[in-house]
């Protein structure tokens, strides 16, 4: 394989649109994450603090951030 290729223009265009996909879709499951655990809380099913405690215990198992977090 040649990983010396270079990239064309419009291969720029088509990784370009698929970063906007991505983000896209990105932020649509934020949305509705938010709005489950928002109903969750409202419907007094969870509280905040059970939820910022999950997410604390499930973020501890992740030995490195699968991207960098600035």
């Amino acid at each position: 394989m040649d990983r010396t290729r270079t990239l064309t223009a419009m291969d720029e265009v088509h990784m370009a649109a698929k970063l906007a996909d991505l983000k896209e879709e990105h932020y649509r499951n934020t949305l509705a994450l938010s709005t489950i655990i928002e109903l969750l809380v409202d419907k007094g099913i969870l509280t905040r603090e059970e939820v910022e405690r999950k997410a604390t215990e499930l973020d501890s198992f992740m030995a490195h951030p699968p991207y960098p977090m600035a």
